[in-house]
Protein backbone atom coordinates (compact mmCIF):
# COMPACT_ATOMS: atom_id res chain seq x y z
CA UNK A 1 0.00 0.00 0.00
CA UNK A 2 1.54 3.16 -0.76
CA UNK A 3 1.83 6.10 1.66
CA UNK A 4 -0.86 9.11 1.11
CA UNK A 5 1.82 11.70 1.40
CA UNK A 6 5.03 12.37 -0.35
CA UNK A 7 8.15 11.56 2.09
CA UNK A 8 9.13 15.16 2.90
CA UNK A 9 5.20 15.33 4.18
CA UNK A 10 5.83 12.09 6.23
CA UNK A 11 9.40 12.97 7.82
CA UNK A 12 8.36 16.14 8.72
CA UNK A 13 5.19 14.44 10.52
CA UNK A 14 6.81 11.96 12.18
CA UNK A 15 9.80 14.07 13.59
CA UNK A 16 7.14 16.69 15.26
CA UNK A 17 5.81 13.65 17.41
CA UNK A 18 7.32 14.12 20.53
CA UNK A 19 7.96 11.35 23.38
CA UNK A 20 6.88 13.27 26.34
CA UNK A 21 4.37 15.53 27.57
CA UNK A 22 1.51 14.12 25.07
CA UNK A 23 -2.07 14.53 25.16
CA UNK A 24 -3.17 11.63 27.03
CA UNK A 25 -0.03 11.58 29.35
CA UNK A 26 -1.15 15.65 30.59
CA UNK A 27 -4.92 14.41 30.36
CA UNK A 28 -4.04 11.42 32.76
CA UNK A 29 -2.08 13.64 34.89
CA UNK A 30 -4.48 15.84 35.39
CA UNK A 31 -6.69 13.57 36.69
CA UNK A 32 -4.45 11.82 38.96
CA UNK A 33 -3.63 15.32 40.30
CA UNK A 34 -7.41 16.03 41.00
CA UNK A 35 -7.50 12.90 42.57
CA UNK A 36 -5.14 13.41 45.13
CA UNK A 37 -2.20 11.27 43.93
CA UNK A 38 1.21 12.99 43.83
CA UNK A 39 3.86 11.55 41.06
CA UNK A 40 7.00 12.06 39.75
CA UNK A 41 7.24 12.74 35.89
CA UNK A 42 10.01 10.90 33.75
CA UNK A 43 12.06 9.28 36.19
CA UNK A 44 15.64 9.05 34.77
CA UNK A 45 16.56 6.56 37.92
CA UNK A 46 14.36 3.91 35.88
CA UNK A 47 14.69 2.12 33.65
CA UNK A 48 12.80 3.44 30.68
CA UNK A 49 12.24 6.57 32.05
CA UNK A 50 8.53 5.90 33.25
CA UNK A 51 5.98 8.59 32.07
CA UNK A 52 4.24 8.71 35.34
CA UNK A 53 6.05 7.62 39.08
CA UNK A 54 3.59 6.78 41.91
CA UNK A 55 6.55 6.13 44.68
CA UNK A 56 4.24 6.39 48.00
CA UNK A 57 1.92 3.10 46.29
CA UNK A 58 5.51 1.97 44.30
CA UNK A 59 3.68 2.36 40.66
CA UNK A 60 5.06 2.78 37.82
CA UNK A 61 2.96 4.19 34.71
CA UNK A 62 3.76 3.88 31.11
CA UNK A 63 1.61 6.07 28.91
CA UNK A 64 1.42 4.05 25.44
CA UNK A 65 1.04 5.55 21.73
CA UNK A 66 -0.80 2.51 19.98
CA UNK A 67 0.96 3.71 17.00
CA UNK A 68 4.38 3.58 18.36
CA UNK A 69 4.15 1.04 20.74
CA UNK A 70 2.12 -1.58 18.61
CA UNK A 71 -1.14 -1.90 20.45
CA UNK A 72 -2.23 -5.49 19.07
CA UNK A 73 -5.89 -4.87 17.66
CA UNK A 74 -5.99 -1.56 17.89
CA UNK A 75 -7.23 0.52 15.02
CA UNK A 76 -4.74 3.83 15.37
CA UNK A 77 -1.77 0.49 15.63
CA UNK A 78 -1.54 1.36 11.90
CA UNK A 79 1.58 1.17 9.27
CA UNK A 80 2.96 3.65 7.09
CA UNK A 81 2.92 1.88 3.54
CA UNK A 82 6.20 2.92 2.54
CA UNK A 83 9.84 1.85 3.20
CA UNK A 84 7.98 -0.87 5.35
CA UNK A 85 11.19 -2.69 6.36
CA UNK A 86 12.21 0.53 8.32
CA UNK A 87 8.97 0.23 10.19
CA UNK A 88 8.82 -3.11 10.52
CA UNK A 89 12.37 -3.02 12.38
CA UNK A 90 10.51 -0.49 14.27
CA UNK A 91 8.65 -1.45 15.46
CA UNK A 92 10.10 -4.79 16.71
CA UNK A 93 12.36 -2.54 18.67
CA UNK A 94 9.67 -0.78 20.56
CA UNK A 95 8.03 -3.74 21.52
CA UNK A 96 11.19 -5.95 22.59
CA UNK A 97 12.36 -2.54 24.43
CA UNK A 98 8.80 -1.87 25.97
CA UNK A 99 9.05 -5.48 27.22
CA UNK A 100 12.45 -5.78 28.67
CA UNK A 101 11.63 -2.23 30.71
CA UNK A 102 8.43 -3.64 32.18
CA UNK A 103 10.64 -6.87 33.38
CA UNK A 104 13.46 -4.44 34.49
CA UNK A 105 10.85 -2.25 36.67
CA UNK A 106 8.97 -5.65 38.07
CA UNK A 107 12.12 -6.87 38.80
CA UNK A 108 12.96 -3.75 41.13
CA UNK A 109 9.89 -4.09 43.02
CA UNK A 110 7.62 -1.53 41.03
CA UNK A 111 3.89 -2.34 39.81
CA UNK A 112 3.57 -1.03 36.41
CA UNK A 113 0.41 -0.07 34.53
CA UNK A 114 0.21 0.30 30.69
CA UNK A 115 -2.56 3.24 29.60
CA UNK A 116 -2.64 3.01 26.24
CA UNK A 117 -3.56 6.22 24.20
CA UNK A 118 -6.88 4.80 22.51
CA UNK A 119 -8.40 4.17 26.11
CA UNK A 120 -7.70 7.51 26.89
CA UNK A 121 -9.55 9.08 24.49
CA UNK A 122 -12.58 11.56 25.54
CA UNK A 123 -14.79 8.94 25.67
CA UNK A 124 -13.28 6.22 27.41
CA UNK A 125 -10.81 8.38 29.81
CA UNK A 126 -13.07 9.02 32.66
CA UNK A 127 -14.30 5.05 32.89
CA UNK A 128 -9.95 4.40 32.07
CA UNK A 129 -8.84 6.69 34.62
CA UNK A 130 -11.46 5.33 37.26
CA UNK A 131 -10.53 2.01 37.00
CA UNK A 132 -6.46 3.16 36.85
CA UNK A 133 -7.19 4.74 40.19
CA UNK A 134 -9.13 2.07 41.77
CA UNK A 135 -5.81 -0.24 41.04
CA UNK A 136 -3.00 1.94 41.98
CA UNK A 137 -4.93 2.06 45.92
CA UNK A 138 -5.07 -1.39 45.64
CA UNK A 139 -2.98 -4.29 46.07
CA UNK A 140 -3.05 -5.70 42.67
CA UNK A 141 -0.16 -6.36 40.40
CA UNK A 142 -0.22 -5.37 37.04
CA UNK A 143 -2.69 -3.19 35.12
CA UNK A 144 -3.24 -2.93 31.17
CA UNK A 145 -6.02 -0.98 30.04
CA UNK A 146 -7.88 -3.01 26.92
CA UNK A 147 -8.22 -2.40 22.75
CA UNK A 148 -10.51 0.66 22.63
CA UNK A 149 -11.96 -0.13 19.15
CA UNK A 150 -12.85 3.19 16.76
CA UNK A 151 -16.63 2.22 16.64
CA UNK A 152 -17.02 2.00 20.07
CA UNK A 153 -15.16 5.54 20.37
CA UNK A 154 -17.70 7.19 17.68
CA UNK A 155 -21.07 5.69 19.07
CA UNK A 156 -19.79 7.20 22.56
CA UNK A 157 -19.01 10.74 20.89
CA UNK A 158 -22.25 10.40 19.02
CA UNK A 159 -20.87 10.31 15.57
CA UNK A 160 -22.30 6.28 14.90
Amino acid sequence: MADVVDSVTRSRMMSGIGGANTKPELVLRRALHRAGLRFRLHARDLPGRPDVVLPRHRVVILVHGCFWHRHQGCHWCSTPGSNQHFWTEKFAGNVERDLRTRDQLRAAGWRVAVVWECALRVSHSEATISRLIEWIRSDSYNFETPVVRAAEVRVADGRG
